[in-house]
């Protein structure tokens, strides 16, 4: 996975509001060298089989089930709700999620660029993890199944970020 790469949220990111707020904030990026619109990066992460094992997971522990037409429709701007999670904001090229319980966000974003004089595109992923509702500002603890689960997501969200770029890239190469 080493065309995945963590980095500092952007300028501008939807999630930075969280992260300046104290919570725990990552974000990955990747690039495609072909000019990608965000709804079909927003279709394309939540349709690859990796992250149809978590919304079938979702399905059945949570009973929140959703379809491929769900996720484009959330792409689309057309749906606001999508298996756990809730569309807390959207932009033309971001998309801000929060789960069902309101302690995490998912955060997806595209941002143009020439790499090497072609068009390219900027895949960013990112999540935030929000401390306990009450807790004081003074002990933003996030608790030890976060600590616990913290290596397993990183991998997590190196692996889906990989998996939405090679849906991407092999959309690209069967198209005419």
């Amino acid at each position: 996975m080493s065309t995945i790469r963590q980095c500092e949220l952007p300028e501008g990111a939807l999630l930075r509001k969280y992260q300046l707020d104290g919570a725990f904030a990552d974000c990955y990026v990747t690039e495609v060298a072909s000019r990608i619109c965000h709804a079909r990066y927003v279709e394309a992460f939540y349709t690859t089989a990796l992250f149809k094992l978590e919304r079938l997971v979702l399905a059945w522990l949570a009973s929140r089930p959703s379809t491929d037409a769900e996720a484009g429709q959330l792409a689309s701007g057309s749906l606001d709700t999508f298996a756990a999670w809730n569309v807390e904001a959207r932009s033309e090229n971001q998309l801000l999620l929060s789960d069902f319980q309101g302690r995490t966000r998912s955060w997806l974003m595209v941002a143009h660029a020439a790499a090497g004089g072609e068009d390219g595109t900027m895949l960013y992923f990112g999540s935030a993890v929000l401390p306990a509702r009450g807790a004081s500002s003074a002990s933003r603890e996030l608790g030890g199944v976060f600590r616990l689960l913290l290596g397993f997501h990183k991998v997590y969200s190196r692996a889906l970020l990989l998996a939405a770029r090679s849906r991407l890239t092999n959309m690209l190469e069967t198209l005419p």
